[in-house]
């Protein structure tokens, strides 16, 4: 199959099914740098990637992996967005110039001199993205580019994309699972499903029959809608004659009133004046925060507000620069030995491979049982419960991203910590394991466990999460109920919320829950669609 430029097309499918493997035949790393046999022929702007290196197509395909900090090779942003211009040999004024663009492009001016290692997830983002673009690809290849990302700075970033296409002619071929993102950009999709077997085609065509979709298009297909909305421009249309089928004082399930509280609910974690600061960056000015047993928790605010300092140092092991955090015994969490600390306070990080160091999963499993102390099969059952099928026999490093997260999920989560603290757990899950994952963080806080949850996945929040605090600048600024918290920000708002605001619904399950059980949604927007 043939694309032309001006063009975006996202790759979807289930975590694992090969969308990685599709976009580095683009750049030529497979099968150069990965191995392995390929048949068939990939061409790039007349270059046959089985002739060429990745470094010889450097200057046509433009690749962003999923792990941005590993490809970074200076010290400063902006030496990392003229590096590779260097190696393409482009004049110093023109070098220049690109970069200045660029750090406007994608917000990123603040960031000049800053050290790519004290950046945060989607900071590394971003300039990982400026330092591919400032080479002026033809074709740009972007693995999961917006999953480190706060809702606002991806809209950024996917509308600077946007631009690039349509103003300087750019093929953009991106792999990404959070699909309510991108769908509404894309001009083609390409759908990799369980056999390794693509197709391509318009998105509002493949969204019906593929694996994966994004909630507006679920919400659609659950009241008849069709053809499918594919925005929440689009889903608001056709809205209205919803509503007068919907009873709203159903409660949505998964979202407690404000009287259903946990009855473990005891300060399980107290956090009392915390303070972090890197250099003369403060990432928390003096925080208070209770968390409670038996409650999920989740942590928002855009990239650099203080999420990830804040949960490490509620682990303990974590720089803290004041203030103290103290569990139910009023013991603090900087006091814990390493053992202690693995099964009170666990942590997964937002690069989860920090975790994994054995040669297979199914090492890792065995060991972590062991360090847990519980029966053998314990971590793998974990595991499958949020991605099935994974190849026991598999080196960690030689699994994709989401798959590798969910094995350090696993790994932590077997020890079964009476605080569970997660950093973007749902990087590279797709929905279907997202949906499973939900039900795994539900059973840890029915068990009494505190759950925290960093995340800018929005979606997530809204089926996970019975409570938000969004953080700004290290400081809190927001903390309440889920439905209060996102329904009251356009920013953090979930699609549905979006769509069917002002009623308080915020997943399609809940949807389906508010529907009256004699109504036909479908009838009045056929009659509006005709």
């Amino acid at each position: 199959m043939s694309y032309p430029a001006t063009v975006t097309v996202p790759a979807i499918g289930l975590t694992g099914v090969g969308k990685s493997t599709l976009l580095g035949a683009i750049n030529g790393t497979v099968p150069h740098f990965t191995g392995g046999t390929m048949a068939g022929t990939v061409t790039v702007a007349g270059h046959d990637t089985r002739d060429y290196p990745p470094r010889e197509l450097a200057g046509v395909v433009g690749m962003v992996v999923q792990d941005p900090a590993s490809g970074f090779v200076t010290d400063t942003v902006e030496e990392e967005l003229a590096y590779g211009m260097e190696q393409l040999a482009v004049p110093p004024d023109v070098m220049r110039k690109r970069v200045e663009e660029t750090l406007d492009l994608l917000g990123i001016a603040d960031l000049r001199n800053r050290s790519t290692q004290s950046l945060s997830g989607g900071q590394q983002q971003r300039v990982a993205i400026g330092s591919v673009l400032t080479s002026h690809p033809q074709v740009l290849v972007l693995d999961e580019p917006t999953s480190a990302l706060d809702p606002a700075a991806a809209e950024d970033v996917l509308a600077a994309l946007t631009r690039l296409v349509h103003d300087l002619g750019i093929t953009v071929v991106l792999a990404e699972h959070r699909l309510e993102r991108v769908v509404e950009y894309a001009d083609l999709v390409l759908a990799v499903d369980r056999r390794g077997a693509v197709r391509c085609g318009p998105p509002r065509e493949l969204m019906r029959v593929t694996d994966v979709a994004p909630p507006v298009v679920r919400l659609g297909q659950a009241v008849g809608w069709d053809p499918v909305p594919l925005s929440v421009r689009d889903a608001r249309r056709r809205a209205a004659d919803l509503r007068s089928h919907l009873d709203v004082t159903v409660a949505p399930d998964g979202q407690p009133g404000p009287d259903d509280q946990v009855t473990s609910a005891v300060g399980a974690v107290r956090a009392e004046r915390l303070i972090v600061r890197y250099g003369r960056t403060t990432a928390l000015a003096g925080i208070d925060l209770a968390l409670r047993a038996g409650e999920v928790t989740a942590v928002m605010g855009r990239n650099g507000s203080g999420k990830s300092s804040l949960l490490w140092s509620l682990q303990g092991s974590g720089r803290r620069d004041g203030g103290r955090v103290l569990l139910g015994d009023d013991t603090d969490t900087a006091t814990l030995t390493p053992a202690d600390a693995n099964r009170r306070v666990g942590l997964v990080p937002q690069v989860p491979a920090d975790l994994l160091f054995l040669a297979s999963v199914a090492d890792e499993c065995a060991t972590s049982d062991r360090a847990a102390s519980r029966p053998a099969g314990s971590c793998r059952q974990i595991l499958d419960r949020i991605v099935p099928g994974i190849d026991p026999g598999t080196h960690p490093r030689d699994l994709s991203e989401g798959q590798r997260l969910a094995l350090a999920l696993a790994v932590q989560l077997c020890a079964e910590p009476d605080v569970v603290l997660l950093d973007e757990p749902t990087r590279g899950l797709d929905e279907t394991a997202k949906v499973r994952f939900v039900d795994v963080v539900r059973e840890l806080a029915a068990d009494g466990r505190a759950v925290v949850i960093a995340t800018h996945d929005v979606e997530f929040v809204a089926a996970a999460a019975r409570r938000v605090v969004v953080l700004a600048d290290g400081e809190i600024v927001a903390d309440g109920p889920t439905a209060d918290v996102v329904t009251s920000s356009p920013v953090f708002a979930p699609q549905v919320a979006k769509v069917m605001r002002p009623d308080p619904l915020l997943t399609v399950a809940h949807v389906v829950a508010a529907l009256r059980p004699d109504s036909d949604p479908d009838s009045d927007t056929r009659a509006c669609t005709r």
